[in-house]
């Protein structure tokens, strides 16, 4: 990540090892994605919609544990389970009806706080989700530009 006066940049950069397997490096750490054997992959790693529901998980843990410390609020246990449901038939070139992505993102958070009341609690988890970058990437157009070389 590069950090300039009020902004951050972060590239990743990926080299793709067979049809459905990319090895991708962000500064010092790597991450294979891959599909399935049954999607036609070799079971090497999470698939991209999976890294992208993992992203929102650690956003937004990341951002709840950061309003929790500046609110002065003792956050002791936190717990996400997200579930996305999605058609891949337009992935898959069988049918375009439907959008490829996720038509849905339930996100459950249980968070385990010292003496807050429950207005406290729905208050952070607002203010948690208002400041989270992955929620508002997925929530949110944000402007892709695709390049060929």
């Amino acid at each position: 990540m590069e950090t300039t006066n009020k902004q951050i940049r972060v590239v990743i950069e990926g080299q793709s090892e067979s049809e459905t397997k990319i090895n991708l490096r962000a500064g010092k750490f790597n991450l294979i994605i891959d599909e399935p054997a049954a999607m036609g992959g070799s079971d090497e790693g999470p698939t991209p919609v999976q890294v992208l529901l993992m992203s929102l998980a650690g956003c937004l843990s990341i951002t709840g544990h950061a309003v929790a410390q500046q609110r002065g609020m003792k956050l002791k246990d936190l717990k996400i389970k997200i579930d996305g449901t999605m058609n891949p038939c337009a992935f898959m070139g069988v049918s375009f009806e439907e959008r490829p992505g996720f038509q849905m993102i339930n996100v459950n958070v249980e968070a385990d706080f010292e003496g807050a009341t429950q207005e406290e609690k729905d208050a952070w988890l607002e203010e948690t989700e208002k400041r989270c970058p992955v929620t508002d990437n997925i929530k949110e157009s944000t402007h892709i530009t695709l390049t060929s070389k």
